[in-house]
């Protein structure tokens, strides 16, 4: 289970003395822990992944309004501990060649929402991990 892994890699980042992976995991760890206790219970991997690309996508943000460059070093090493744990996702690229089998129903589709839609119960069928941004992307590029 994810979460448990977060833990593990927690407690080795503690006995390395790893005070970046550390901290950025604690705070990981508590977000989880209330979000389990608002759950009423355990929180599945995915769960785990959407708060993780939550956490991932706050240092993102704040790393593009940070001038500090010791405070934006900081923050990327969060970001990669971060993204260590998620599954790796598929780029725009990956994803177009992916959809080959529904090109042309992605272009035929009225307007771009709709062809995402098309792009989006295709990619769930083959179980393919992806970013909306990244499916956004190729569908742009399809239909253009």
């Amino acid at each position: 289970m994810l979460l448990d892994e977060i833990k593990r890699q927690m407690m080795a980042a503690m006995k390395a003395h790893d005070t970046v992976t550390k901290e950025i995991l604690r705070v990981a760890l508590g977000e989880l822990s209330m979000a389990v206790e608002r759950a009423g219970g355990t929180l599945g991997d995915e769960a785990v992944q959407g708060m993780l690309r939550k956490l991932v996508k706050s240092n993102q943000d704040t790393l593009g309004l940070t001038v500090d460059p010791a405070q934006q070093e900081v923050l990327r090493k969060e970001i990669v501990v971060l993204e260590a744990l998620l599954p790796k996702t598929l780029g725009a690229d990956d994803i177009v060649a992916l959809l080959a089998p529904v090109r042309d129903a992605v272009r035929a589709a009225a307007n771009d929402g709709q062809a995402t839609g098309v792009a989006m119960k295709h990619l769930k069928t083959t179980g393919a991990v992806v970013q909306g941004k990244d499916v956004g992307e190729a569908v742009r590029a399809i239909r253009a």
